[in-house]
């Protein structure tokens, strides 16, 4: 197959290399260049400076504060990105929490949590992986039960990726134990 960018696909893809080479913190630049482990902070400065040109949630449509872009320019955007190398987006907020909001998520929560996640003012972390479940969705056992306007939430979660780092945890619970097939029955909050 034989892949070929139009003209317009192309300046954006130099638009990309020149915004990464021109505004990657050069603290972070030589710590990607050296192999050391990007901290927190860095990750954090790096998204702020991607979500104040709208670039940070690059999945994103443009009305819940992502660019809009085809699946080219996201596909461009994170090959630009592995290859100067510069960090990338934090997955939990951008490609995980923020879709299933935009999705499923009320306007009050969209308005609420999608420009936080964005410009990583809250970091999320999953509560997926279960003791003896893993990342079998089907054999979860964490169970939330509806009481007024909230859920009370039972139930154990491990090895949760970045939870030390966390300010929030998106869990997937069951909320209907009768349920025939587990699947239908699992929410995620």
């Amino acid at each position: 197959m034989d892949l070929r960018f139009s003209a317009e696909e192309l300046a954006f893809r130099e638009e990309l290399r020149g915004f990464i080479r021109d505004n990657l913190p050069d603290d972070i630049r030589e710590k990607l260049q050296l192999g050391h482990k990007i901290e927190k902070p860095d990750l954090v400065r790096w998204q702020r400076i991607l979500n104040k040109k709208g670039w940070a949630a690059f999945n994103w449509p443009k009305e819940w504060g992502g660019p809009g872009w085809t699946p080219i320019q996201r596909m461009m955007f994170l090959e630009e990105i592995q290859t100067f190398p510069a960090p990338e987006v934090n997955p939990f907020n951008v490609t995980m929490l923020g879709p299933v909001l935009i999705q499923f998520g009320s306007d009050e929560q969209k308005r609420r949590f999608l420009p936080r996640a964005a410009n990583l003012d809250d970091w999320w972390c999953q509560g997926f992986s279960e003791p003896g479940a893993g990342s079998d969705l089907a054999a979860l056992k964490t169970a939330a039960r509806r009481e007024g306007d909230h859920y009370i939430v039972n139930g154990q979660k491990i090895w949760t990726s970045t939870a030390h780092m966390a300010d929030w945890c998106f869990c997937l619970v069951r909320t209907n134990p009768q349920a025939a097939k587990k699947q239908k029955e699992s929410r995620s909050f």
